[in-house]
């Protein structure tokens, strides 16, 4: 059998060059087409916080201010705090700058929880749950001075408008004091900044 002769290769090697490319590019066609596809999503995500928020009724004034107090001497007086928070937390009262001028041993303070009432006068008020001894100004400065330590917790559900009446009984105690010792505290004073703070779970 005859060589193919030189100019015979050229042909056929001219010829296979278009065939080649043309299967080539049938086999990417092929390839490209021969999987499925499909997908799904979930649009519009975004993150909001809450918020907490504390007001109480007094509007700015002082629920005690008392002057020419005796021994034995007591009184009351209610403040209602209201939570507009959108999420769920803690209220807990405390006392802070404590200003010690002679009476921070004498004035014993107690503080109730409750409903009804609010700042302008007590009347309804309704105690709810037990509340903590009454103790003397000088020992909540230390053992309630914020709100770790703070005392009576308050749980509210992240609804706004909750309420909660607190009623604050204070008493001018000398008990177990000399006269002397008494009359010693003429003239003497204590202040003190009752502070109520929320926070969320």
């Amino acid at each position: 059998m005859d060589a193919p002769t030189i100019r015979t290769r050229r042909i056929v090697g001219l010829a296979v060059a278009p065939l080649a490319i043309l299967v080539a590019g049938l086999l990417v066609w092929q390839g490209s087409t021969a999987a499925f596809t499909a997908r799904t999503q979930n649009v519009g995500n975004n993150w909001e916080t809450g918020s907490v928020t504390l007001t109480d009724d007094d509007a700015g004034a002082a629920a005690f201010s008392v002057q020419n107090a005796t021994p034995g001497v007591t009184g009351s007086r209610c403040l209602t705090v209201t939570s507009t928070s959108t999420v769920a937390g803690v209220v807990k009262p405390y006392v802070a700058r404590l200003g010690a001028q002679g009476l921070e041993n004498y004035i014993y303070i107690q503080m109730e929880q409750g409903t009804g009432g609010g700042f302008a006068s007590c009347d309804g008020f309704v105690r709810v749950g037990t509340p903590l001894p009454a103790a003397p100004l000088s020992y909540l400065s230390t053992a309630n001075h914020d709100y770790a330590t703070g005392g009576t917790p308050w749980a509210t559900t992240g609804v706004p408008g909750e309420s909660r009446t607190y009623r604050v009984i204070w008493s001018f105690n000398t008990t177990g004091l000399s006269q002397i010792e008494i009359d010693a505290l003429q003239g003497k004073s204590v202040s003190v900044d009752v502070v109520w703070e929320l926070q969320n779970n």
